[in-house]
């Protein structure tokens, strides 16, 4: 697993000192990448380095640590804050919990319950990264699926043929469809075949049998049955009205 990289936010050198030696980076798997000494310089040092960690006091300089967390979050939704103050502060606490911050340490630094501190941030972290990993990958799935679907039309489809073509499972890829697109399967591959249709209806003077077999339906009887029922006239009303209408 790579490191987390850390950045390091305040006004005294020697509490930033303090925690760059006297805390066992290495051993839990980060490491100081920057330092910052007001609330501007934080705000540069989180867009140039964008560390996964942010260890601030609230108390510094130009900018106090709660306005730079609000500021970052517009750009850097998932970076992980905590606070580090001498302030035993209620009002400071119920600010930095609205921004969501990590945690909130006070002064003198515990360096035991520091570790703990970053032990739970990193796992937190981790099921994140994983979260966001899973939406890509769902995401690109359904995409190179639909497209799948779309130049296939005309073809018998079904979740074990598109499970055999993507090598993945049959009920991942049903479960795709509901997640991703709202709708099942079938709903989606009948949707998309009676779009088709009603293209091949208005744009060709094609027979009902033809089109029916472009759109994946090899008997047109069948055709005519679900595209009344999806439109609630038969494919040759529909093909009938809108030349009426010209």
């Amino acid at each position: 697993m790579k490191k987390l990289n850390v950045l390091l936010v305040d006004d005294e050198i020697m509490i930033r000192e303090g925690f760059k030696r006297l805390f066992d980076w290495e051993s839990h798997g980060c490491q100081v990448v920057a330092e910052a000494s007001d609330g501007m310089e934080a705000l540069a040092k989180i867009d140039e380095f964008v560390p996964d960690i942010v260890i601030m006091d609230i108390n510094i300089p130009i900018m106090n640590g709660l306005k730079v967390i609000q500021c970052s979050r517009l750009k850097h939704p998932d970076m992980a804050f905590v606070i580090v103050s001498g302030y035993d502060d209620f009002e400071y606490c119920r600010q930095a919990l609205k921004l969501k911050i990590t945690d909130y340490i006070l002064k003198p630094v515990n360096y035991e319950e520091f570790g703990n501190c970053i032990e739970h941030l990193k796992i937190s972290l981790f099921q994140n990264q994983t979260k966001k990993e899973e939406v890509v990958s769902n995401q690109r799935s359904i995409v190179s699926i639909t497209k799948f679907l779309q130049d296939h039309l005309e073809e018998d489809l079904s979740l074990n043929i598109l499970a055999d073509e993507f090598h993945l499972n049959p009920q991942y890829i049903s479960q795709l469809f509901k997640t991703e697109i709202g709708v099942g399967f079938l709903t989606y591959l009948t949707n998309i075949r009676m779009e088709k249709a009603k293209k091949l209806l208005l744009s060709s003077d094609e027979s009902i049998s033809n089109i029916s077999s472009q759109c994946g339906y090899y008997d047109y009887r069948v055709f005519t049955k679900v595209f009344k029922k999806h439109e609630g006239i038969t494919p040759s009303q529909y093909r009938r009205d809108f030349l009426k209408g010209v």
